[in-house]
């Protein structure tokens, strides 16, 4: 499966749902999404349909409604989303990127906690 797929805000909320549960009808997903997004069926049909070009979605129509399932995995998507962040807003550097948060006081301890865990991963594994 592809994963470097760029996906819009509006479209990371419908890849969420399919991740979540699949298939779906773009009826289940308007009907999902309305009272957070105030979208109606035209709408999600034509984020689908672009989604369906970029390959992030397929659909089928097995009986009278066409069902959609997702194309990339969750993970994937994520890691790529990521690191075009990283360098897009912080060129590339990850110490930036902590440094901006923890300046931000946006860590909590436990963040701290689990990122020492995730460092020390990291070192372990870059000395194999």
């Amino acid at each position: 499966m592809a994963n470097s797929i760029n996906l819009s805000d509006g479209e990371w909320k419908l890849m969420n749902l399919l991740w979540e549960e699949s298939p779906r009808t773009v009826s289940q997903m308007t009907e999902e999404l309305r009272e957070d997004t105030g979208w109606d069926k035209a709408t999600v049909l034509v984020m689908l349909r672009r989604m369906e070009k970029k390959g992030a979605v397929r659909v089928e129509q097995p009986g009278r409604c066409k069902q959609y399932y997702p194309c990339v995995e969750r993970e994937g998507a994520a890691a790529a989303e990521t690191v075009d962040f990283l360098h897009r807003v912080y060129g590339g550097s990850i110490g930036l990127l902590v440094s901006s948060m923890a300046t931000q006081r946006a860590l909590s301890k436990k963040e701290i906690d689990e990122l020492y865990e995730i460092l020390e991963k990291a070192e372990r594994e870059a000395e194999k």
